[in-house]
């Protein structure tokens, strides 16, 4: 994600002061009595096939490397079953932490029993998993960023509107649920009309490309789109502009993906998009993983702020030394 420096690193200053000295974990895990460099934390992701798990990997090792602390990176390539053996692997390697970043998936009650048995904190980053111990987790309110996008929308739009909505599937997924049921809730208050895409754009920017065609296609009279991520609203603008709709149509998006960021900025028709920052929790994570380790004990549940960024405040947001 790009954004200004000093903003992440006041964040993470920020997030520092919250954790005051204590004897062990809030999962119960001993302090280790070693210092940051002494560390080795495994960053298990369930997958690295989309822009934002990628950035994610990547502002944890990126943090990792500043404090000194050693990073073995997993890829379970969107299987479950790989996902365990992969903590399994982890483990046997005598991590001290293991770092989940789950993306879509709901549970994974044999990765979180294998650290909890084996004494070793879990860090989720991004998804909270419904069930399962864990020392801390640290995200976004998705059903806040969802709305805000609807209301941004309904601000811009008039009341006969109508807007298309493009989910990243599966049906489940709770992150997409979240960020769609806040939008609705805005657009629904204000009276406008909404269409769901029958199909999910798989939260890529080819699936929103291909969703969006067929969107085009069945409805002549669409006025803005939001999308679960800025991935699949990315591909949908240039769905939009080669059909020759770019005037018509404007777009609202989720993450602050750095060419959402840069397409926002340049006053195009993606008009916003919600902040679910991948650097600044990937490095909150790290920091989180060595507070734990440390024996301090920080909030189980910490939710990250998801400002709204618009053409008047983009430019604040873009880093080019960022991650996503």
């Amino acid at each position: 994600m790009k954004k200004t420096r000093r903003g992440l690193c006041s964040a993470l200053a920020a997030a520092a002061l919250l954790v005051p000295l204590a004897a062990c974990s809030d999962d119960g895990t001993a302090s280790t009595g070693k210092g940051d460099g002494d560390y080795t934390i495994g960053m298990a992701n369930f997958t690295l096939s989309g822009p934002y798990f990628v950035g994610m990997d990547k502002a944890v090792k990126a943090r990792a490397k500043k404090k000194g602390v050693a990073i073995v990176s997993t890829d379970a390539g969107g299987d479950a079953a790989k996902l365990a053996s992969n903590v399994e692997d982890l483990l046997s390697k005598n991590v001290d932490a293991v770092i989940i970043s789950g993306g879509p998936l709901e549970s994974a009650p044999a990765v979180l029993n294998a650290l909890k048995t084996a004494g070793k904190p879990a860090i989720l980053v991004d998804r909270k998993f419904r069930s399962g111990t864990y020392a801390s987790w640290i995200g976004p309110d998705n059903e806040a960023i969802g709305r805000q996008d609807g209301e941004f929308l309904a601000g811009k739009l008039d009341k006969d509107a109508t807007v298309a909505l493009i989910k990243g599937g599966p049906a489940d997924n709770s992150i997409g649920l979240a960020r769609t049921t806040g939008v609705k809730k805005a657009l629904g208050d204000a009276g406008i009309r909404m269409v769901e895409a029958p199909d999910y754009g798989n939260w890529a920017s080819d699936g929103g490309l291909t969703v969006m065609e067929s969107l085009l296609a069945s409805h002549k009279d669409l006025d803005a789109v939001f999308c679960e991520n800025d991935a699949m609203c990315l591909g949908a603008q240039r769905a939009i502009k080669d059909a020759g709709r770019e005037k018509d149509i404007v777009l609202a998006g989720v993450d602050g993906q750095a060419e959402a960021l840069q397409a926002i900025a340049a006053g195009s028709n993606y008009l916003v998009t919600g902040l679910n920052d991948a650097d600044q929790i990937g490095s909150l994570g790290l920091d989180r993983a060595i507070d734990v380790l440390d024996g301090k004990k920080p909030e189980k549940d910490t939710v990250v702020d998801s400002p709204q960024v618009t053409e008047e405040n983009a430019a604040k947001y873009q880093d080019p030394e960022g991650e996503f």
